[in-house]
């Protein structure tokens, strides 16, 4: 049956064969893609690095996590993914200036009371990590980050090259804030929060953001980047929600999901970041976030040369605010 008669077919059913008539066309439809499969194999293993350079208040020291991938498929044990850290590589960075050799820190060489710290700037719960990771870091300060510095980065481990480079772009600070009450019926312990930015246009700016509450470190939301494609120029309020991590345990309640617990300290760092280091955050957000059994394989864009992973640079402000009771 030729596709617009199978159309003009549908028209003609009634509704009681409607759930099986979309069920065969789904099956059609699925049948005239052709699916993705990832590489599985060990043997083609590849070299991930994951790095960033800031500038401005409250910046990061600048680091460098360099692993291996792992199958798409497969069992991951504990020896496994320690096993995964590269703790031999060579890590270069170049700041237009000069080259600056990077530290090996390994957290098993941090004092305890400083070890939760340095999880936290990695992205890792410290009560749930165990492994002893090691990273490249700027110990000594020498790069100079600065608002419009160009950043390349040379990251060797064995016979393997891999090189990627950076931008810190200008940054756009948050002009006001504003914590109104819940939508809907409004819950007496919880606030949102609403912001407001003035864009300054011209070019299209790239931004990402974090939120900490009192005793928690930095997290990124789920959907943690946009454009100012729609407002470029302009003056525009939008809310910030609470961040919260993957996993998290608790039932997930659509009425207090990203509201600020009243009453308490929390803290905004807002960054600005360049396209390509906004491509891979727009593209892992995505994936991140389209799963379940109908979601579809995302490649995430990598701005690493020779590898998977991104090196991005940031400016970056940090707001601390109180949720007023």
């Amino acid at each position: 049956m030729r596709y617009n008669q199978f159309i003009r077919h549908l028209g003609n059913m009634n509704i009681k064969n409607t759930f099986g008539v979309m069920l065969l066309f789904s099956i059609c439809m699925m049948s005239c893609q052709d699916p993705y499969f990832p590489t599985t194999l060990e043997s083609e293993q590849e070299i991930v690095v994951e790095g960033y350079v800031e500038a401005g208040a409250s910046a990061n020291p600048t680091f460098v996590l360099v692993t291996r991938s792992i199958p798409f498929i497969g069992k991951v044990t504990s020896e496994k993914l320690a096993s995964l850290f590269v703790k031999d590589a060579v890590v270069v960075v170049n700041d237009g200036q000069k080259d600056v050799i990077l530290n090996k820190l390994c957290l098993s060489e941090i004092p305890p009371e400083l070890r939760a710290q340095a999880y936290e700037l990695l992205g890792f719960n410290p009560d749930s990590v165990t492994l002893d990771l090691c990273i490249y870091v700027d110990a000594l300060n020498s790069i100079n980050r600065k608002e419009g510095g160009k950043y390349d980065l040379t990251v060797k481990v064995g016979d393997k090259t891999l090189t990627a480079s950076t931008t810190i772009p200008r940054f756009v600070g948050l002009d006001s804030f504003d914590f109104r009450p819940t939508p809907g019926v409004p819950i007496d312990t919880l606030s949102q929060l609403f912001c407001q930015i003035n864009d300054p246009g011209n070019s299209i700016d790239y931004y990402r953001y974090f939120t900490a509450t009192e005793g928690n470190g930095l997290i990124a939301p789920f959907s943690s980047v946009t454009n100012d494609l729609f407002f470029n120029g302009k003056k525009f309020e939008f809310p910030i929600a609470k961040a919260q991590r993957r996993g998290q345990g608790g039932d997930f309640d659509p009425s207090t999901f990203g509201m600020f617990r009243r009453g308490d300290t929390i803290t905004i760092k807002w960054c600005t970041l360049d396209r390509a280091h906004f491509d891979f955050w727009n593209t892992r957000d995505f994936s991140s976030n389209n799963g379940g059994p109908f979601g579809s394989y995302t490649r995430i864009i990598t701005n690493i040369k020779g590898g998977l992973g991104i090196w991005g640079g940031y400016s970056v402000g940090e707001y601390e605010l109180i949720v007023p009771k």
